[in-house]
Order: C-alpha cells, then sequence, then structure tokens
C-alpha cells in the first residue's frame, strides 16, 4: 500500500519548534507531554579546528516515533495495541492497550508516554488522521524553514514533499498548502552518504535526516 517516513534535512532546521508546537496543537498532546522534542547538538568543537568559535557546529534534531521497519514495541505489546499500519506507521490501538508500558520501556528513543488519565500510551502517529485523506503530516506542513518532507520510502526520498513556499506574499494559507515541492528540486544538493537514522538497535527506523559534510553527524 505504501511506507510513509518523513526526512528532515538538519541544515535547514532552525530550531524553531514550529513542529512540536504543531504537533501538540492539533493532536491535544497535554502540557509536558510531547510527542516530538527538538534536541540540541552541540556545539561541538569542528575537528582539527581551535575548539572555539567560529571552529565550532551544532543542529537541531526533532525526535519522535521513528515509525520502525521491526518496531520493538509491537514485539512486546501483549494485546496487539501496537500494531503496523498497512501504510507501514506504527498505531496504538487504545481501547486494546491496558497502560502495562512494556513498550514504553522496548522502545530504543524514549518516544512513549503514559498518559496518566486514560492509562494508555501515546506517541507520534505520524498525524494518520490526516495523511488517510491526502494531506501532510500538521509537523511538515507547519516548518517555516521548509526543513521537513512527507513521503512514501516505496517511492523513493528524492520525491519526498513539503508545501511549497508562495512567490506572491499575498498568497493565502489555504492556497499555499495545496501547492507541493519534492525534496530534490527543493533543497540543496546531497549524496545517499549525507541522510542519516537514529541508532538501529535492530529496529530499522525509517524516519531519516539529512546532514551534509562539514557537520558531524552524532547519535
Amino acid at each position: 500500500m505504501a511506507n510513509y517516513a518523513i526526512i528532515t534535512d538538519l541544515n535547514r532546521c532552525t530550531g524553531c519548534l514550529a513542529c512540536t508546537v504543531a504537533c501538540k496543537a492539533i493532536n491535544g498532546v497535554d502540557v509536558g507531554s510531547f510527542w516530538i522534542k527538538t534536541l540540541r547538538i552541540g556545539p561541538n568543537p569542528i575537528e582539527g579546528g581551535s575548539g572555539q568559535y567560529p571552529d565550532v557546529e551544532m543542529y537541531f534534531l526533532p525526535v519522535q516515533c521513528q515509525h520502525c521497519e521491526h518496531p520493538e514495541c509491537v514485539k512486546v505489546c501483549p494485546t496487539e495495541a501496537s500494531h503496523i499500519r498497512e501504510d507501514g506507521t506504527i498505531q496504538i490501538d487504545k481501547s486494546k492497550c491496558i497502560g502495562c508500558q512494556f513498550c514504553v520501556m522496548a522502545c530504543p528513543y524514549g518516544v512513549r508516554y503514559l498518559n496518566p488519565e486514560e492509562r494508555v500510551v501515546e506517541k507520534c502517529t505520524l498525524c494518520e488522521q490526516r495523511i488517510s485523506q491526502g494531506d501532510l503530516p500538521q509537523c511538515v506542513q507547519q516548518c517555516g524553514a521548509r526543513a521537513r518532507f512527507f513521503g512514501d520510502l516505496d517511492k523513493g526520498v528524492d520525491n519526498f514533499e513539503a508545501p511549497a513556499h508562495p512567490d506572491d506574499p499575498g498568497t493565502q494559507y489555504d492556497e499555499m498548502i495545496k501547492t507541493r515541492v519534492k525534496l530534490k528540486d527543493y533543497v540543496e544538493p546531497y549524496k545517499p552518504t549525507d541522510i542519516h537514522h537514529l541508532k538501529n538497535a535492530g529496529n530499522d527506523p525509517k524516519l531519516m535526516y539529512l546532514l551534509r559534510e562539514g557537520r558531524k553527524w552524532r547519535e
């Protein structure tokens, strides 16, 4: 059917937290909980440099459910509440979740948590309520730097999409989000070796991060 994922161009990400805020707003994530956390990596000394400004580098790293190919959370769930949808995303059936938190403990990235009021586990759903209607995840749609792109891995990462920047400053929001640009046509050139994943613990994370030479990928 599909194999959905997100790629984030870390050379473009400004750490503005728009993805984090947009995610919380549209999904009703409680205060103190996050489906996306934006981490600051660095500043770290540039190899061969003095270790002092300007010989330092840093980047921002949005971390969320990686919608893994072989998710540990699904393997340990005793009720099959955590499951893989036909579109490749990892979802939680709250009607089956018993709040045991086995999945929370199994996740290598610490992106699941127990909702204390509902007593069920929550995490990023990749906005399944939106992508099932042909829309982009809210974190992709609201990224002002156009650092985040969404698409089907089976069609190639070059074809991942984001909303186009309007050429006309008077373009209305509703009109803008209907126009898409592809990763390969919009961002600075990149090589296959510039695409990274979070550390693989045998679960094969699918979300990707684009970081070009000049900045060192740090897991």
